[in-house]
C-alpha cells in the first residue's frame, strides 16, 4: 500500500503530461520536410561513353563557334552523364566558369516559385482555388485565383510594362509589395478576363511570391532557404534579395559582345525571376522530384497537367511549360532570359532525364535542346528540330 501512495500520483501526473502533449500536437499541422535526394555525382564514363562523346562534341563546337558561354549538366535519374563549364564567369577579371558558378535563373525561377506554392498546397496551408483577394488584402482583381496565377490564366498585365509609369525617379529598386501597391492604387487594366485563355505574365509569379510570404509567415527568400534549398542540400542557391554580390562564384550577365548588363529597378521583384543557383543544385531539385522526395506524384501530375486546352502544340502547367504531350516523349521545362542570362531546365519524364544549360551570355543556342536530345539518344534519334519556347 505504501508503494501505491507514490505510484498513483505519479501515474496521474504522467497521464496529464501525455494529454497535454497530445493536445498541443493536435493543434500543430504535420508539415512534410523534403528529403534529400539520392544522387550519384560521379560520372560513369564507361556506361555513358557514347553520350559523353556526342555531348562534348556538341558543346565544344558551340563554344569554339563563339555561340555558347556557360555551364551544362545532363543526368539520367541520379546519374550525371555530363557536366562541364565553357568560358568566363567574370570576363573583366578573366575568371573562368566552374562547377560552382552561380547563375541568375531568370524565368526558370518560376519553377522554384511553383514548387514552393505546391509545397504549401501539399501541407494543407493553401487552397489553389482560393481567390487572390482572400489572401492579399485589397487586391482589386476579385475573380483571379491562385490557380490562375500558377497557370498564367489570370489575364493580368505584366508589371514590367505598367509599373514604370507610376515610379518616377524616386524608386531605384521596385519590390513585390510596391508592385502590389501600384496594382491596388492604380488598377491597370487587365488584358483578359481570368480563366479565358493562357497569357504569360511575370506579374503572376511575383504575386505568388507574396502569397508564399503571407501563408508561410516568412519572407520568400527565407522560405526557399529553410523549406526547399537547405533540406535538399542546395547550398549554392539564393534570391536576388539575399545573395552577396561579392560572392566568390557569382557570375556576371553579358550581351553577345561581352558587355556587362547592369542591374535595374525591376531586379528587386522576385518569384518570376531572381533565383540564383548552380547546375548541380538544380540537378538536386530535379532528382528530388523524380524520386518523389519533394512533392507527391499526385501533386506533380497536377503541375504537369496542361491547363490551357486551347493551346495545341505545347502547354503550361503549374510552373512548367510542356511539349510532346505523348507520355513516352513528354517534356516539362522552363527557359529564361534576363539581364544577359539565358537559361534552360528540361526534364523528360519517361527516362528521368534532366537537361540543365545555364548561360551568362545572350546565346540563343541555350534553347536548342533538341540537339542535346539527339546527342543523348544517338543515331536512332530523328534529329527533327521541334518547336521551342524562348521564355
Amino acid at each position: 500500500m505504501k508503494s501505491l501512495k507514490y505510484i498513483i500520483p505519479f501515474l496521474i501526473f504522467s497521464s496529464f503530461i501525455v494529454d497535454c502533449n497530445q493536445t498541443e500536437g493536435a493543434d500543430k499541422p504535420n508539415f512534410k520536410t523534403p528529403e534529400k535526394p539520392i544522387v550519384q555525382s560521379k560520372i560513369d564514363s564507361v556506361k555513358y561513353r557514347a553520350e559523353i562523346f556526342r555531348l562534348d562534341t556538341l558543346f565544344t563546337k558551340l563554344y569554339k563557334a563563339n555561340v555558347f558561354n556557360g555551364n551544362v549538366l545532363i543526368a539520367k535519374g541520379k546519374d550525371i552523364i555530363y557536366q562541364k563549364s565553357f568560358g568566363y564567369g567574370v570576363k573583366e577579371s578573366n575568371k573562368l566558369l566552374n562547377d560552382s558558378s552561380i547563375f541568375q535563373l531568370a524565368s526558370v525561377s518560376k519553377v522554384i516559385t511553383g514548387v514552393a506554392t505546391l509545397l504549401l498546397y501539399e501541407q494543407g496551408r493553401l487552397n489553389i482555388d482560393s481567390k487572390v483577394s482572400d489572401i492579399l488584402t485589397d487586391f482589386p482583381y476579385k475573380n483571379v485565383t491562385v490557380k490562375h496565377l500558377l497557370s498564367h490564366r489570370s489575364g493580368l498585365p505584366n508589371y514590367t510594362y505598367f509599373c514604370g509609369e507610376y515610379l518616377g525617379d524616386t524608386v531605384c529598386r521596385l519590390s513585390n509589395q510596391q508592385m502590389l501597391d501600384i496594382m491596388i492604387k492604380h488598377q491597370p487594366k487587365a488584358y483578359l478576363n481570368p480563366g479565358l485563355r493562357f497569357n504569360y505574365s511575370n506579374t503572376n509569379y511575383a504575386l505568388l511570391a507574396l502569397i508564399v510570404e503571407k501563408i508561410a509567415k516568412k519572407s520568400y527568400s527565407t522560405f526557399l532557404k529553410e523549406d526547399l534549398f537547405t533540406p535538399l542540400g542546395m547550398t549554392h542557391s539564393y534570391t536576388a534579395l539575399n545573395i552577396d554580390s561579392t560572392k566568390e562564384h557569382l557570375t556576371c550577365g553579358y550581351t553577345n559582345k561581352f558587355c556587362c548588363v547592369p542591374n535595374d529597378r525591376y531586379d528587386g521583384v522576385v518569384g518570376d525571376k531572381g533565383v540564383y543557383t548552380t547546375t548541380y543544385d538544380l540537378f538536386l531539385l530535379s532528382t528530388a522530384l523524380y524520386q518523389k522526395r519533394l512533392l507527391a506524384q499526385t501533386t506533380q501530375q497536377l503541375a504537369f497537367t496542361p491547363h490551357s486546352k486551347e493551346i495545341k502544340t505545347h502547354n503550361y502547367g503549374f510552373g512548367w511549360r510542356m511539349k510532346n504531350m505523348n507520355d513516352s516523349t513528354k517534356e516539362v521545362f522552363h527557359n529564361g532570359w534576363w539581364h544577359g542570362y539565358r537559361t534552360s531546365f528540361h526534364r523528360r519524364l519517361k527516362d528521368s532525364l534532366t537537361v540543365i544549360v545555364l548561360s551568362n551570355r545572350l546565346n540563343s543556342s541555350v534553347y536548342a535542346t533538341w540537339r542535346i536530345y539527339a546527342a543523348i539518344d544517338g543515331p536512332q534519334a530523328s534529329g527533327i528540330k521541334p518547336e521551342t519556347e524562348e521564355e
